[in-house]
């Protein structure tokens, strides 16, 4: 089993441990109904994608 030859210090150890947070996704306005939407997906208000539309709403 592997074990460090020496004590690994206080500023390396937090430098590792800094980077765990998530970040916020990314929105963008859609260019149909302006609702924000993640890019590269189908609007989930209109259900436009690319100026197409994709989802339509069966009632």
């Amino acid at each position: 089993m592997a074990v460090p030859k020496r004590k690994l210090s206080k500023a390396n150890r937090d430098k590792r441990r800094a980077n765990w947070k998530l970040t916020a996704p990314g929105y963008s306005a859609c260019p149909q109904c302006h609702e924000p939407r993640m890019p590269h997906h189908v609007c989930p208000s209109c259900g436009f994608y690319d100026g197409r539309q994709i989802i339509t709403d069966e009632n």
